[in-house]
């Protein structure tokens, strides 16, 4: 049990996740800043940021990840203009389609619902 200086108490949190512990904020706003850029769709409209939780193939993420992978590969091994982006934003690619692999991976795993999307 946890005891404040202003007589509040909660239970102990040592065992709980520390997720802001476990992030880097400079990743976290240049992954978003990297969402954003790639929100404007070849039609002209805008999509939402929440558009990928509709749901989207493994195999399309394993591709993209792929693409994004081989550029960071380039980049890492010297030969940064075979690569078709910087490495900033062949590791956002990266970490995108990680995630979006997690997510179909844990919603398959735990028979979870598609969680709401726009």
């Amino acid at each position: 049990m946890r005891r404040f200086k202003s007589g509040a108490t909660r239970n102990d949190d040592s065992g709980q996740p520390e997720y802001a512990g476990f992030l880097s904020p400079l990743v976290v706003q240049e992954f978003g800043d990297y969402m954003h850029r790639h929100r404007l769709q070849e039609d002209g409209q805008i999509r939402s940021s929440r558009n990928w939780r509709k749901g989207m193939t493994v195999e399309s993420y394993e591709e993209s990840l792929m693409r994004h992978a081989v550029d960071a590969w380039l980049i890492l091994e010297g030969f940064p203009t075979k690569a078709r982006e910087d490495l900033a934003a062949a590791l956002c690619g990266i970490i995108f389609n990680a995630q979006g692999l997690l997510h179909e991976f844990i919603l398959e795993r735990d028979g979870l619902e598609r969680g709401r999307a726009e």
